[in-house]
């Protein structure tokens, strides 16, 4: 190994790479010796990447550069194999910021889906803390667990489960209950009962009529209080060496996010379901 390469930069064979043409096209392949990347601007070895650093220029047969790098986790989201929709990376990093997940938390996810969320958790968490993923889906929770294989080769504190949240779960003492369900309002006396005090409860749904009745059954419950609802565009800018102006495309949006901090229960006999007004 050259002294400028450093192991953990380097493309071994198994490794996935992200491959970028001149007009910014990804694709993501995994480095196996005997293959070939092909494409419509020509083909490369992927022997050509092995054992180079990432970064790395390779051209192709037909004389087109193209540019190497190790898929970031955003990256890996995007291009990953999977069997339903995904949460965008700019819904992953607000539910991570706004759900503050912790280095060292305990959290379970449900609805684990093609592992996206689980793999932003598994990150955040750290090597001391500890996921434990939920899906009904036999099949999700293969493809889960596949896609983490891809990026973790070990992954000691994930606990992968097939089973149905919306009938309870085993698991107390929680940090945070992350749910990507069709009905978490199903889920919120179950939350209430496993998560710590002050824990936070996170649920990303598409439309507002979901996030309503959520909204409703985490009022009712009592022990939630500070629940709020959002949603993140992102937009894009063209900068070139003239011209400066927004991207024709952008990404709208994609769900809402909710959080809620579980509490003891409210005082007094009345249950107000609707919201604080603003000052």
């Amino acid at each position: 190994m050259a002294d400028d390469q450093h192991p953990a930069y380097v493309f071994r064979e198994g490794d996935h790479a992200l491959i970028v043409d001149r007009r910014g096209r990804h694709y993501l392949i995994q480095l196996d010796p005997s293959a070939s990347f092909h494409t419509h601007v020509g083909n490369f070895p992927h022997a050509d990447l092995i054992g180079q650093n990432e970064g790395t220029w390779v051209t192709t047969a037909q004389g087109h550069n193209l540019i190497a790098f190790k898929p970031s986790l955003a990256d890996f989201t995007r291009e990953m194999p999977r069997i339903a929709t995904v949460i965008y990376p700019k819904d992953l990093g607000a539910i991570m910021t706004y759900g503050d997940i912790f280095p060292g938390a305990t959290v379970l996810e449900a609805g684990s889906g093609s592992g996206a969320l689980t793999l932003a958790l598994l990150r955040a968490v750290g090597t001391s803390g500890r996921v434990i993923a939920y899906d009904v889906r036999a099949d999700m929770i293969e493809r889960t667990a596949a896609n983490v294989a891809s990026i973790h080769e070990e992954s000691p504190n994930l606990e992968l489960k097939q089973g149905d949240v919306y009938e309870g779960f085993s698991e107390s003492g929680l940090d945070r209950v992350v749910l990507d369900l069709p009905e978490p309002w199903q889920v919120v006396s179950h939350a209430s009962g496993g998560l710590v005090p002050g824990g936070v409860f996170v649920s990303f749904l598409p439309t507002v009529l979901q996030v309503h009745e959520l909204t409703q059954a985490l009022r009712k419950q009592r022990t939630f209080e500070m629940i709020e609802t959002f949603e993140i565009f992102i937009r894009t800018w063209m900068v070139g060496g003239r011209s400066v102006r927004p991207s024709h495309r952008m990404v709208g949006h994609t769900g809402f996010i909710t959080t809620a901090r579980h509490c003891s229960p409210r005082p007094g006999a009345e249950i107000d379901v609707s919201p604080q007004e603003e000052a």
